[in-house]
């Protein structure tokens, strides 16, 4: 991930044993130097393309097809607002079932919730929708038979809500290649020092060093 090379560095007060000196530092890339997407920018959708993540896809793979390099992986995940990659990434088909068969054992099939299916009337006017979660005996005014009523009820399975969950994840909105170059001209921007007490340089900052200070 180049991400890391983007980040600007810090000399930071050597804790080594076999320092030389007081004065030693290490140089270490400052790691609490973040970006993310503007906020201002996250709803101007003509700036993205949504995107549908195939089974087996990893962030590289994805900054390959769509940015020509896998050293933009990071410009997928920051620009999908992705932190966690283990929990917010979609795992492929076979981990998902290993993962799952691993998380319920006997109890991957067993029901987890029931929710209604559609039920339209006979002019195809919406009586019910579909997805809302309710008992497994809930019933509703047959449309076409006032004097019955409907069980228009589906279970699902534990299996199948972590299938769920997983497809969720594979819809993400990924910045069009034309702004790819400015949205790195602005990221490093932002990851440049400012004059301060411990500016060395754009891309280098000194902390201070403690024994030198401390009485």
């Amino acid at each position: 991930m180049s991400y890391f090379r983007e980040l600007p560095d810090i000399l930071y007060q050597s804790q080594s044993s076999d320092r030389n000196s007081s004065q030693d530092y290490v140089r270490v890339k400052n790691l609490f130097r973040r970006v993310k997407l503007r906020d201002d920018l996250q709803n101007v959708f003509t700036l993205f393309n949504k995107y549908q993540i195939k089974d087996g896809a990893r962030p590289d793979t994805v900054a390959e097809a769509n940015y020509g390099s896998a050293d933009y992986d990071w410009v997928v995940l920051l620009t999908a607002g992705i932190i966690n990659v283990t929990d917010q990434w979609p795992l492929s088909d076979k981990d998902l079932y290993r993962y799952a068969e691993n998380k319920y054992g006997n109890e991957l099939t067993a029901v987890r919730f029931y929710e209604t299916t559609e039920v339209k009337d006979s002019n195809g006017r919406l009586i019910l929708p579909a997805g809302k979660v309710v008992d497994s005996n809930f019933t509703i005014p047959n449309p076409s038979n006032p004097n019955a009523n409907l069980n228009p009820v589906t279970a699902i399975t534990n299996y199948e809500y972590e299938v769920r969950k997983n497809e969720d994840k594979r819809s993400i909105y990924l910045l069009k290649p034309e702004y790819l170059q400015i949205y790195l001209n602005d990221m490093r921007r932002i990851m440049y020092y400012e004059k301060s007490s411990q500016f060395v340089n754009r891309r280098l900052a000194k902390t201070e060093n403690t024994r030198n200070t401390l009485p």
